[in-house]
C-alpha cells in the first residue's frame, strides 16, 4: 500500500490530494483568492494572498512559487518578484492533515510603467524597390540586407541602401512566403510564414548552407540578434529565444505594456538591450525590454506613409510601414514599407 500512495502522489501532484484523501481534485479543496483591492498586478508589486478552505481541513503550512520559482509569504503577502512579464502561473504547495496539495492560479503581470511616446526626424530618403513585400531589413557594415514576402515574390537580397542597386539576390521557391531575416557568425538566417521552415545562407555569397525547423513557435515572422541569442517573433505576444549552435528554442519572453500583453511584434531590430519590433499593421514600432518583455516605448511613425507615391492599386492592408534596420556608424534607423518606393533614414526622440 505504502508504494502504491507514493506513485499516486508523484504522478498527480497537481490535481489531486494524496491517494488515502479519496482522490479528491485539489480544487475541490482549496482555492487561491487575491485581495479584491487588487485591479492589476505589476511587475514587483505586493500583493495579499490566502487559501480559501472550501472543506475546512487543517492546514499546517502554505508556500507559494511563481512559474516555479519560490516566492516568500510575509502577512499573507507575497512580492511579484518575476524577471519577466506576462501570463504567468501562481502556486500554492499546502501540508493539510499529513498529506501535500498543489493548487494553480493564473495571473496577468503587467508592466508598473506605461509605455514612453517617440517621434521621428528625417535625415534622408532613398530609393527603395517597389516589387519588395518587405518583411526583413538589416546592415551589415555598409550593406543592406532585404527579404521579402508573398508567394512567387520571396526573394533575399543585398544592396546599397544609397542608390538602390542590388549586389546579389536569391529567390525563394515559389511555395515559401519569406519573412524576417538577421545576421550573426558570417551567416544570414532566414524565416518564412507559415512552413515552419527556416534558411541559412553564407553571408557573403548567399549559398543556402542549411535549413531549420521551428519548436514551440507558431509561425515565422521576425529576427533579430544581441549576437549570442537569436530573437524570433511569431506572430503571438511571445518572442522566442533561439540558440544559434543548435537553432532550438530555450524560452521565450512575452511583450507586455502596463494594462495589456501585446501580440503584434513583427519585424524585429536589436539595439542597446532593446528590441524594436514593427506593430502589425499599423505605423508603429514598439521598443521592448530584451530581457522582461515590458514595451518601454512606442514610436509614431505615422506621416511616412504621405510621402511615398501610391500606387493605382494601393491597399492599406498590404502596404504598410515593415521593415527597420538600425546603421550602427551611422547612429540612425532606417524604415520602409512593403511595395513602397522610398525608405527613410530617421533618428528616434522622445515625444
Amino acid at each position: 500500500m505504502r508504494i502504491v500512495k507514493i506513485i499516486c502522489i508523484i504522478l498527480i501532484p497537481s490535481l489531486y490530494m494524496a491517494c488515502g484523501s479519496g482522490n479528491q481534485k485539489a480544487s475541490n479543496l482549496f482555492e487561491i483568492t487575491i485581495d479584491k483591492n487588487v485591479k492589476k498586478i505589476t511587475q514587483f508589486d505586493e500583493i495579499g494572498v490566502t487559501i480559501k478552505n472550501k472543506k475546512n481541513k487543517d492546514i499546517n503550512q502554505v508556500t507559494y512559487s511563481i512559474d516555479g520559482k519560490d516566492v516568500p509569504l510575509t502577512n499573507n503577502t507575497i512580492k511579484i518578484d518575476v524577471s519577466t512579464l506576462g501570463n504567468k502561473t501562481l502556486t500554492a504547495k499546502i501540508n493539510s492533515e499529513g498529506e501535500t496539495v498543489v493548487i494553480n492560479k493564473n495571473i496577468k503581470v503587467f508592466s508598473a510603467k506605461a509605455p514612453e511616446i517617440y517621434t521621428y526626424t528625417i535625415i534622408k530618403e532613398y530609393p527603395h524597390d517597389t516589387g519588395a513585400y518587405t518583411q526583413g531589413l538589416e546592415f551589415f557594415n555598409d550593406t543592406l540586407y532585404e527579404s521579402t514576402g508573398k508567394n512567387g515574390k520571396s526573394f533575399l537580397r543585398k544592396l546599397d541602401f544609397s542608390t538602390g542597386k542590388v549586389y546579389e539576390q536569391i529567390n525563394l521557391d515559389d511555395s515559401y512566403f519569406g519573412e524576417g531575416i538577421t545576421i550573426l557568425n558570417d551567416k544570414i538566417y532566414q524565416l518564412t510564414w507559415k512552413s515552419g521552415l527556416g534558411f541559412i545562407y553564407d553571408l557573403h555569397t548567399l549559398k543556402k548552407l542549411d535549413n531549420f525547423q521551428y519548436g514551440k513557435s507558431r509561425e515565422g515572422w521576425g529576427l533579430a540578434n544581441d549576437g549570442n541569442i537569436i530573437f524570433k517573433s511569431d506572430g503571438t505576444e511571445k518572442i522566442w529565444f533561439i540558440n544559434p549552435n543548435t537553432m532550438t528554442e530555450e524560452g521565450y519572453i512575452e511583450t507586455v505594456t502596463n494594462s495589456s500583453i501585446v501580440n503584434s511584434a513583427n519585424e524585429l531590430e536589436f539595439v542597446d538591450g532593446k528590441l524594436y519590433a514593427n506593430v502589425y499593421q499599423k505605423p508603429s514600432v514598439m521598443i521592448i525590454n530584451s530581457n522582461s518583455g515590458a514595451i518601454e516605448g512606442v514610436i509614431n511613425f505615422s506621416g511616412l506613409s504621405d510621402l511615398i507615391t501610391k500606387s493605382a492599386d494601393w491597399d492599406k492592408v498590404n502596404n504598410v510601414l515593415n521593415g527597420i534596420a538600425y546603421h550602427p556608424e551611422r547612429k540612425t534607423f532606417f524604415v520602409t514599407g512593403k511595395f513602397w518606393d522610398k525608405m527613410f533614414e530617421v533618428k528616434i526622440q522622445k515625444k
